[in-house]
């Protein structure tokens, strides 16, 4: 399973970047067969099953929104978009956008509003296919530590009370309709301006999405002792005032002092757990009382989580001078 969770990723990274270059041979069956080795049905049939989806649909709703993120960010013609993309005609064009959207390709311009583009593919539990990788007997130096000040922002989110982890928090809302990971990564997906998206609308990665706990008197009490929501959002600037489709929910976050405990880049089939070892490890064993501060517990605090293998993997927790 492991090397088809591969294969997959590897085909998506194919797909987009000839959606960007416009070669619509790579984008094909029997180019990937001929790529990977397999029948085209066989490739087909196992794409459908871990992706949950066909392989023909996915590359109907990728290309219409790489296309969507030309009629919301340039003033392009949408005939022009149209046929860059593919489609025969503007009609054509506008069926398959309404068809995925709801709304005509004109209609979106005039009210750019967020809009899941379903083209999410589901998360792989590296728990799972956890294949070796390094033993935590190796040193903590790979951990770096910084105390940084954080600018007020905002944060809009789904958070859930009961969940602990990031699979059960996904688990458990794939129970509440409208609240699974691939409507929510949609939705957050079509907002514009956040803060930390460094990967330019693609899907995939997350477009700065990111993991978050928040202190709640009515979530779960953690292994810090404190009692803790879970989320997944978005950070917006300060004065964000665009929509907020539901189910998502925003917080103002005032400016702060935090702590990050960062790892650098490391490879996700091999080292997740050892990595996620080692930084918990040291966020346990360092020593607040010398650095003149202490983990800041009170209510409405936001604990970050940053999941990004080829960047990093790295915690951002609030602090307070003692």
């Amino acid at each position: 399973m492991n090397e088809w969770h591969n294969n997959i990723q590897n085909i998506i990274q194919i797909i987009d970047e000839c959606i960007r270059l416009k070669s619509d041979e790579k984008m094909s069956l029997s180019y990937l067969s001929r790529r990977l080795g397999y029948s085209e049905f066989y490739i087909s049939r196992k794409f459908g099953e871990i992706s949950g989806m066909s392989f023909r649909d996915f590359l109907r709703y990728r290309t219409l929104a790489f296309a969507l993120g030309e009629v919301r960010d340039t003033d392009k013609g949408l005939l022009d978009i149209a046929l860059e993309y593919g489609f025969s005609s503007h009609e054509a064009f506008s069926r398959a956008f309404k068809e995925a959207y709801g709304v005509s390709p004109g209609e979106y311009r005039k009210n750019p509003g967020p809009v899941s583009l379903r083209t999410v593919i589901k998360p792989f539990d590296c728990y799972l296919t956890y294949s070796g990788g390094k033993n935590m007997a190796d040193s903590l130096n790979d951990i770096k530590t910084c105390f940084v000040t954080i600018p007020a922002h905002k944060y809009l989110h789904i958070r859930n009370y009961e969940s602990i982890g990031y699979w059960d928090f996904w688990q458990k809302q794939a129970q509440i309709p409208g609240q699974d990971f691939e409507t929510i990564c949609g939705l957050l997906d079509g907002i514009t301006g956040k803060l930390d998206d460094y990967g330019g609308g693609d899907s995939n990665s997350g477009s700065g999405q990111i993991m978050a706990f928040i202190n709640e008197p009515a979530g779960r009490i953690c292994s810090w002792g404190i009692p803790l929501a879970e989320s997944w959002g978005v950070r917006l600037p300060a004065d964000y005032c665009g929509d907020i489709p539901e189910p998502l929910q925003i917080m103002d976050v005032p400016e702060g002092e935090y702590i990050v405990f960062e790892h650098g880049p490391f490879d996700f089939e091999t080292e997740n757990q050892a990595v996620e070892q080692k930084i918990e490890a040291a966020m346990k064993s360092f020593d607040y009382s010398a650095s003149g501060c202490c983990l800041d517990t009170a209510p409405g605090r936001v604990f970050y989580f940053f999941h990004d293998p080829e960047r990093f993997w790295k915690y951002i927790r609030p602090v307070r001078k003692i």
